[in-house]
């Protein structure tokens, strides 16, 4: 989910940029149990309880430029049960939720592009795998986000981590995002259940006309 609010200024008596209002409507018509949030151009941290779901984001500093950030949308019912999300840098943010059989890690993850430098994709990768690796092995490691990866459909190199219904080419980013995967017994959900092709992509590039995945569920 990109572009939360482009001005950066959450006032909730100002309906002309509360774009919260309008992604809690969309969240509860879905029943989205809880949505990780990126690129959402604010500064700072903060939150924000809409009618049903709750906001929280994590930008950079106010003086800087508001791209990126993350957050994460979570339903009200849930709050009792979550511990305060927090951001472990401007592309990662982190959520505990309480449950009965088990407490999950849920990561949000918002990945360099391939035009990024490469300083900055090994920054990135080595931050998430720090974060993974920093979840107690009681806990359900859930990582969302926006990969910005393609991870291709060769199951037989990728056993553990790549199910059968995997689409496309892999890419850079989709190579480290199998490593970290196959490193930390994780695997890429999306690719585990046969369906229609269309509905296995998340991203329409605009020059090659083509669907690709963008986003993975691990």
């Amino acid at each position: 989910m990109t572009g939360m609010n482009t001005s950066g200024n959450l006032d909730p008596n100002n309906t002309d940029i509360r774009k919260t209002a309008v992604i809690d409507s969309e969240l509860s018509k879905r029943q989205i149990s809880i949505a990780a949030l990126q690129e959402t151009r604010l500064a700072s941290t903060g939150t924000i309880k809409e009618s049903e779901y709750t906001f929280f984001w994590f930008g950079k500093a106010p003086e800087e430029p508001r791209i990126y950030g993350t957050g994460f949308a979570v339903p009200n019912c849930l709050i009792p049960s979550i511990l305060t999300p927090y951001a472990v840098s401007d592309g990662i943010s982190e959520l505990k939720m309480k449950q009965t059989e088990a407490t999950s890690c849920i990561i949000n993850a918002y990945a360099p592009t391939l035009a990024a430098s490469a300083d900055d994709k090994d920054r990135f990768y080595c931050q998430l795998e720090d974060t993974i690796r920093l979840s107690s092995s009681s806990e359900r490691t859930i990582l969302l986000g926006d990969m910005n990866a393609r991870v291709g459909a060769d199951h037989i190199s990728w056993l553990q981590c790549l199910g059968k219904f995997g689409v496309g080419k892999i890419n850079e980013n989709g190579q480290r995002l199998l490593e970290i995967c196959s490193r930390n017994n994780m695997c890429i959900t999306n690719t585990m259940f046969s369906g229609k092709t269309h509905r296995k992509m998340s991203w329409y590039h605009p020059h090659s006309k083509t669907w690709q995945i963008g986003r993975a569920h691990v």
